[in-house]
């Protein structure tokens, strides 16, 4: 395979509306090639800021690596698409640069892929230089450096974005997900966002400070929200929904993924996220039968969920993770789920869960309409924190906000 992360702009013919993009100044934005051309090919490095135009249809070979100093601007009804060949292809934005893909409900940015199948192309990577948990960190996808000391980094802005068909697998090692975020500040803004049919996460934090609001992740065959490395944001209105691998033609695993790290489980700084009013939806499957699965010592303090469709709906795991649950470090309250809470260390043990305090339910029933809309009656407030939305219930998508109509799939 070429050295995707080195290429640079081809020269492309006028008849095939393609041409560099670095011609322009490096502060100037600039939907036009060095000949006034109108650029539909993404690929290489990035260098200068550049804006894709409201309602275009752009394609995307290899590479498309955006640099320090440049931003990558997206408007509202921006198609971008991978093209089949044997080239991988991904978005990354390194340290330094942004990205401002701002869409609506009415014309979500979509990025798909020519072949509509999971793993058909590597999806968004974003690197930042807020705190994580190990050194010299090298992204999975491009190599490029991330982490730091800056907590209110800022990579740009993501607002009403599908990615369909993500998770490349460029080794067993190194898969894609749809959206990755490596090191991202909470300077970066992150709401409306979907990630449809990856094979591997829908979404996945490595270490950072961002906050996100408004998520969606359906279908992807290993984890629906991912984290570790330290991950220090603040999380409300997530759906996870898996359709069976009779209709996929592929399994899905678990519905969260927690970690701090997993070759140092006390490792500081610690992943502690704070989310809020989350809806979980499995697929029974057989094989990956665990739900929300926070181990490796993780903290977390996550409130008004409602969990279904797993075996093993809600499980905590390691001796830090469960700790931090009994002395209060980490919190789960107003969560409903159907079966059982289980506990591998035995430690933060099913009692402590359903302590009255935390307003905590087993063994119910979740009754939603269309996979994943409803809410049920008790939630915890967090309205203090000017992040979260007053949502006094369980569960992320009320009957009467379907805040997901028109820019999701």
């Amino acid at each position: 395979m070429r050295n995707l992360t080195s290429a640079t702009f081809v020269a492309l013919t006028a008849t095939a509306l393609m041409s560099l993009f670095t011609s322009c100044d490096k502060n100037e934005v600039n939907p036009t090639g060095e000949n006034g051309e109108d650029l539909t090919l993404l690929q290489g490095e990035q260098l200068k800021d550049v804006t894709l135009k409201a309602g275009k249809t752009y394609q995307i070979t290899g590479g498309y690596s955006v640099k320090a100093g440049a931003t990558l601007h997206i408007e509202p009804g921006v198609t971008i698409e991978a093209i089949d060949d044997d080239i991988v292809d991904y978005i990354l934005i390194e340290q330094g640069a942004k990205i401002n893909a701002i869409g609506t409900a009415e014309n979500p940015i979509v990025m798909t892929a020519e072949r509509k199948e999971s793993g058909s192309w590597g999806g968004i990577h974003i690197c930042g230089k807020a705190p994580i948990n190990v050194t010299d960190a090298k992204s999975e996808i491009g190599d490029a450096n991330y982490g730091g000391t800056v907590a209110n980094d800022n990579s740009g802005t993501l607002k009403y974005i599908r990615i369909e068909y993500a998770g490349y697998a460029f080794s067993e090692e190194k898969e894609a997900n749809g959206f990755t975020f490596y090191g991202v500040g909470s300077g970066t803004v992150a709401e409306y966002l979907q990630a449809y049919k990856g094979s591997d996460d829908g979404f996945e934090w490595f270490g950072g400070t961002l906050n996100a609001k408004y998520l969606v992740s359906t279908s992807n065959s290993d984890d629906s929200f991912d984290w570790t490395e330290g991950w220090n944001g603040k999380g409300q209105f997530w759906v996870a929904m898996q359709e069976n691998k009779a209709t996929l033609g592929y399994d899905c695993d678990c519905l969260i993924e927690a970690d701090n790290n997993s070759k140092n489980n006390a490792i500081t700084p610690a992943s502690h996220p704070t989310l809020a009013n989350l809806t979980l939806v499995g697929n029974n499957s057989e094989e990956n039968k665990r739900g929300m699965r926070l181990r490796a010592g993780t903290r977390a303090n996550i409130h008004n969920v409602l969990i279904t469709g797993k075996a093993n709906n809600l499980t905590v795991e390691t001796k830090e993770t469960e700790n931090a649950l009994l002395d209060g470090t980490s919190m789960l309250s107003y969560i409903n789920i159907a079966g059982q809470f289980s506990s591998k260390e035995h430690i933060y043990t099913v009692d402590k869960f359903l302590t009255p305090a935390n307003n905590n339910l087993t063994d119910q029933t979740i009754a939603l309409t269309s996979n994943y809309i409803g809410t049920v009656d008790g939630g915890k407030d967090l309205s203090q924190d000017a992040f979260f939305t007053k949502a006094t219930y369980k569960g992320a998508v009320p009957a009467n906000n379907d805040w997901t109509k028109g820019w999701t799939k």
